[in-house]
């Protein structure tokens, strides 16, 4: 894969200025930066989404929770928006994008697996260009003792396919056996190594070994 552009969500317009008031107003603090630094790279009408979140928009689904114990009624609109594909069908609404695209969860990998997937779409149509959303936050003190999580992410990526010059390979083998540059957060990890002037860069995830390569 090659010319990533990239948008921190820290770093991202603030959402008022790029966000559709519809959408600000459905989503969480979290999914409204998450889509703030996606908007913010103008993506294309035939751009397909993948968004990549561990744990989603998780205050939403706690307030849920918290809901049901009390044995009160949970409103309809949470849960339709409590789901991972809830932000990336949001957002292919607002712009009237009818591509395809992805939401997945897969624990300390899932920014790991977002990215091959990313990669995977490119291979399939390289015409289209491929915009990766990776999202989380951590979890609510009552998870305290028991998450693993670390500060909160928001990272939006662009795609393009390979041209031969700056591209990006994406390596991943099972086990988590011993590799420089490991690390607990995989896409902090990536967007070092992006940053970076390192042929390559190897990170840790929970059963799969990570590494990226400038070729």
């Amino acid at each position: 894969m090659n010319a990533w552009r990239g948008a921190m969500g820290t770093e991202a317009r603030p959402c008022e200025q790029v966000l559709p008031g519809s959408i600000r107003r459905r989503v969480t603090p979290l999914g409204r930066r998450a889509l703030a630094a996606a908007w913010s790279l103008a993506p294309e009408q035939n751009t397909r989404f993948i968004f990549s979140s561990r744990h989603g928009e998780y205050s939403r689904t706690f307030s849920m929770l918290q809901t049901l114990a009390r044995e009160d009624t949970v409103s309809p609109a949470d849960f339709s928006m409590s789901v991972h594909h809830a932000l990336a069908g949001a957002m292919s609404i607002a712009m009237g994008n009818r591509q395809g695209h992805t939401a997945l969860a897969a624990g300390p990998d899932t920014f790991g697996y977002g990215l091959m997937e990313a990669a995977a779409c490119l291979s399939e149509r390289p015409s289209d260009p491929v915009l990766l959303v990776h999202y989380d936050e951590p979890l609510p003190d009552a998870y305290a003792g028991v998450a693993d999580d670390d500060a909160g992410t928001v990272l939006a990526l662009s795609l393009q396919p390979p041209r031969g010059v700056g591209d990006i390979e994406v390596q991943a083998t099972p086990g988590t056996a011993e590799a420089p540059g490991q690390s607990e957060d995989l896409a902090t990890a990536f967007l070092a190594f992006l940053c970076s002037s390192e042929p390559e860069a190897a990170c840790r995830g929970d059963r799969m070994m990570w590494r990226w390569r400038r070729v």
